[in-house]
Formats: C-alpha cells, sequence, structure tokens
C-alpha cells in the first residue's frame, strides 16, 4: 500500500513539469499543421496563377481537407487500440512527405495529388495533439494549459499569413511547403523523447469496411458540392449519380458500424445530445474559418490591392481577435465550470460578422473590412476550443480517441464544405459578372490572367475595373452562404445542456446527458489520467 501511495506522490510531483513538457512537443506539431493552412491560403492566388486557371483553386485546398477528414476517424481509432505515440509520429511523417512533394509539384494535378497526400498525414496530427491532451488532462483542469495552446494558435494564425506571404514574394510560393520540413524534424524529436504513454494492446481488429465506406460518403458527398453548378448541371446524371452513392454508402457506414466489433465511430457517443451539438457546431464553425481564410486574401489582393504580404497583414483582425476571445473564453470556463453562454455568443457573432463581410465590394475601405473580420473573429474565438472540450467531456475515456476524431472530422468536414460551396458560387458569380460586363471572350481572358495585384494592375482599365467588380460580387454570395449556415449554428447552441465539467479525482462524477456519457476521469479499470501521469513520470 505504501508503494502505492508513494508512486502517486511521485506522479503528482512529476506531473506539472512532465505535462509541461510534451505539451511543448505536442504544440510544435499542433504548430506545423496550422502553419500549413495560414500559409498556403495566403500563397494560393500565385500557386493558381502559375500553375493554372482560377477554377481549380478550390481543389487545392479540397483535395486536403478531403484526404484528412477521410483519415481522422482512422487515426483516432488506431490511437485507442494500439497507442497515441506511434500513430502520432507516423502522421508527423507523412504529413512531411506530402509538403515535400507539394513544394516539387510541376502542375496543377500533380499539385492536388500532393496536397491529398499531405492531407492523410494532417489527419493525425491534429487528432492526436486534442487525444492525447484529453488522457493526459482532466476537462476542468485543461484551462491551465489554455494558453499554451492559445499561444501557439496564435503564433500560426497570426505568423502564417506574414510567413506565407513573405515567402510568396521573395522566395516564391514552393518554399511556403518546404518550411514545414525543419519543423516537422524538430516535433519528430521532441515527441520522440518526452512522449511516454502506456503501451496498448489491440482487441480486435480495425473496421476497414466501415473506414471505406465513410471515405465513399465523404467523396462522393463533397464532389456533389464542388461540381455542382460548375462542371455539371445539378439534373445531370453525374451528379444525381453521386447523390445517389453519398446516401447509399451513408446508409451501409451506419449499419456496418452497428455490427463492427471495433467500430470507426461508435454510433453510441452520439447519444449524449452534447456531443451531436458540438460535432454540429463544429462543422459549421469550420465552414466559416475555412471560407473566410481562402476569400479574405483573394479579395484583398484583387479588389482592395494588396500584396501578398499585405494581405496576410490584413487577417490580423480577425486572427488576433479569435486568439483573445478564445483565451478569454477559456480562462473563464476553468474558473466558473460554465460554458453555454460561450457557444450561443459565437454563434450570434459568428452570424452577425459573415453578413457584414458579405457586404464588401469595390469601395469598401481596409478599415471596414478590418472590423467585420474582428467581429467574425470573435465569433470563432467562442467556438473553437469550446467545441472540443465540451466534446471530450460527453464521452469515456475509453472513446477518447474516437471523440477526438469524429469532433476534428466535422470541423473538417465543415471546412471542406465551406471551400466547396463557397467556391462553387464565387466562381460562377465572377464568370457570370465578367461575361455580362466584357463578353465571354475578353471575360475568358481576364480570367486566366494571374490574381495578384501586381499582375492586376498591367491589365487594361476596364478589364481590371470588371475583373475587381466580378470578384467583390463573389465574395458577396460566398460569405452571404456562410452567414446562412452560422444562424444554424446560432439556433444549435441554445440546445447545449451545460454539463459539469469533469475535474481530476476519480471520484468526481459529471451528471449523464445521454447513455454515453462517462465518469470523470476514466472507463472503468483505466486508470485515467493518474495512469497517464505515471507514465509521464517513468
Amino acid at each position: 500500500m505504501g508503494d502505492v501511495t508513494n508512486k502517486a506522490e511521485t506522479s503528482e510531483e512529476v506531473k506539472p513539469r512532465s505535462v509541461r513538457v510534451v505539451l511543448m512537443a505536442l504544440m510544435i506539431a499542433m504548430l506545423l499543421a496550422m502553419l500549413d493552412n495560414m500559409i498556403i491560403g495566403t500563397a494560393m492566388p500565385t500557386i493558381v496563377g502559375e500553375l493554372g486557371g482560377l477554377e481549380h483553386l478550390s481543389w487545392v485546398v479540397t483535395a486536403y481537407t478531403l484526404a484528412t477528414a477521410a483519415s481522422t476517424p482512422i487515426w483516432g481509432k488506431i490511437g485507442d487500440m494500439y497507442g497515441r505515440k506511434g500513430a502520432f509520429l507516423t502522421s508527423i511523417v507523412i504529413f512531411l512527405i506530402g509538403s515535400a512533394l507539394s513544394g516539387m509539384a510541376q502542375d496543377m494535378g500533380q499539385l492536388i495529388g500532393f496536397r491529398a497526400v499531405q492531407g492523410l498525414g494532417a489527419g493525425g496530427l491534429m487528432v492526436g495533439v486534442m487525444a492525447i491532451i484529453g488522457d493526459l488532462i482532466p476537462p476542468r483542469e485543461r484551462g491551465k494549459y489554455q494558453g499554451m495552446m492559445a499561444g501557439v494558435m496564435a503564433l500560426a494564425m497570426i505568423g502564417g499569413p506574414l510567413v506565407g506571404g513573405t515567402i510568396t514574394d521573395h522566395m516564391g510560393w514552393r518554399w511556403s511547403f518546404y518550411i514545414n520540413l525543419p519543423l516537422g524534424a524538430v516535433a519528430l524529436a521532441m515527441v520522440t523523447a518526452v512522449l511516454h504513454l502506456p503501451k496498448k494492446r489491440a482487441k480486435g481488429k480495425i473496421d476497414y469496411l466501415g473506414a471505406a465506406l465513410l471515405t465513399l460518403a465523404i467523396t462522393s458527398t463533397v464532389l456533389v458540392t464542388t461540381w455542382g453548378g460548375t462542371e455539371y448541371a445539378w439534373g445531370s446524371a453525374e451528379i444525381l449519380g453521386l447523390i445517389a452513392v453519398g446516401v447509399l454508402s451513408t446508409a451501409a457506414f451506419l449499419y456496418a458500424e452497428t455490427k463492427a466489433a471495433e467500430p470507426v465511430m461508435p454510433l453510441h457517443i452520439f447519444r449524449s445530445r452534447n456531443f451531436t451539438l458540438m460535432s454540429v457546431i463544429g462543422f459549421l464553425v469550420g465552414f466559416a474559418m475555412f471560407g473566410g481564410v481562402l476569400y479574405l486574401p483573394l479579395f484583398q489582393q484583387s479588389v482592395q490591392g494588396a500584396s501578398a504580404t499585405n494581405s496576410g497583414l490584413l487577417l490580423l483582425p480577425m486572427l488576433l481577435s479569435m486568439m483573445l476571445v478564445s483565451l478569454i473564453a477559456g480562462r473563464i470556463t476553468t474558473s466558473s465550470g460554465k460554458y453555454k453562454m460561450f457557444p450561443i455568443m459565437g454563434g450570434a457573432l459568428m452570424v452577425v460578422g459573415m453578413f457584414l463581410l458579405a457586404q464588401m465590394d469595390t469601395g469598401t475601405s481596409r478599415l471596414m473590412s478590418g472590423v467585420y473580420m474582428g467581429i467574425l473573429g470573435a465569433g470563432l474565438g467562442f467556438l473553437m476550443q469550446i467545441t472540443m472540450l465540451v466534446a471530450q467531456n460527453s464521452v469515456d475515456m475509453k472513446d477518447m480517441g474516437v471523440a477526438s476524431s469524429s469532433a476534428t472530422l466535422f470541423r473538417t468536414l465543415g471546412g471542406s464544405f465551406g471551400v466547396a460551396l463557397m467556391g462553387s458560387l464565387f466562381t460562377t458569380q465572377v464568370t457570370n459578372t465578367m461575361a455580362d460586363r466584357l463578353g465571354p471572350e475578353a471575360a475568358g481572358a481576364a480570367g486566366s490572367a494571374q490574381l495578384d495585384a501586381a499582375s492586376l494592375a498591367k491589365l487594361p482599365e476596364a478589364i481590371r475595373e470588371a475583373y475587381q467588380y466580378a470578384v467583390a460580387a463573389g465574395t458577396h454570395s460566398a460569405f452571404l452562404l456562410g452567414a446562412g449556415v452560422a444562424v444554424l449554428g446560432f439556433v444549435a447552441a441554445w440546445f447545449v445542456k451545460e454539463v459539469p465539467l469533469k475535474g481530476a479525482g476519480p471520484a468526481a462524477k459529471a451528471p449523464a446527458d445521454g447513455a454515453s456519457e462517462g465518469d470523470a476521469g476514466a472507463a472503468p479499470g483505466d486508470g485515467g489520467p493518474a495512469r497517464a501521469h505515471e507514465a509521464l513520470a517513468h
């Protein structure tokens, strides 16, 4: 008994230092994933201008998010069954391989394919970080370390556009991918050295059938949103066929999950009302954030005449407000245990911010667009951390991996749908507006021009003004769609149930919110955070 007591005391003594060291390694890996999206956002107009036309813009992002979405549930389940460290390190290696290949791409087809490889690795990065943190730190204590997470997110979201713009302007867009390699090497070394988790032995096989059906459902659905009304008419055989495949594969996936011994996405976690609502809200957050990060730099460079570097700087109002509000919300949640008000406030601000961004035109000043972005950023800040925190609080420890991966999946899917649907509206609106103003031939010639400010300045004034007007009309349609979708998130937030956050002690219980609500720290016999902390001490 004395040995057990001493061991527990030793574990508690080393816990703060050990957890901080591990979190530092995890934050570097998170920085790796988040920097990529931020850097590519500001470099995208130049990439598209060199490798292809405007019609390929959304696919560079869609291929990445599609691969990320398809692989995320598998990474989460592999971590639950075989151990998180090995899965996490493997995902970093795949991500780095995809980054190197993307930087060497010679045409748009290659870039899209290599971005898919990169996305496969990215699927394991974020879910790995979130699940490991969920293993080590109970939800009620997690706010103590929220400053580290907020700091990394701020560094990525503020520094990413600046780095991406600077690299694009001075070194070429290929280095926006190569920059991942040294950072990834540091993450690999640190995670290998400092992260020690209990070894797990698989009790079953990976649900490959469920993973295949889920991938098919995701792919067909995203292709419908991407191609519908652009590549193919909505009533065409191709689109109707993809819709049929999506519906049938989704139904087959749900049936397969009820029969699988180790389902890739256990359906019982959705018995928790809060988990289901957070999945929906996370989807909508991804929709708004991905769309905003992609199309705001395009508007700033094409309409407001900003360089790639300056468009990164001009995103600061959204990113700073997002980080500041996220940090404040996390600290209030930690001290009070209350969180329901944050999804409601975030949903309201997201609606207002998206609607205001939809009002931008060729006469909108950078100051006003900055105010609008700040409002949207505040809404996202109220929602970013809370959705994952409440989702993890709604399941047992044994389901931490699949809960983290499912929550991440829905946010990623939201981003994919946001880019696809906003991209479809944007491209259609730009094409139609250019044709109305210049005629089909002139519109086609202008549409093939590079999208950055320097190239637009070389166009004849009539064509340049028509193109700027068309881009403004395209962003109006895209953000108006975002505002409509954000309304759904605001409505969903009102149905969140304020279930107390689980504490550190094994005796602390959280009231049930459906059949899947677990105990305060662990599944029966799992040992929960205490076991993980002992592993850190070891």
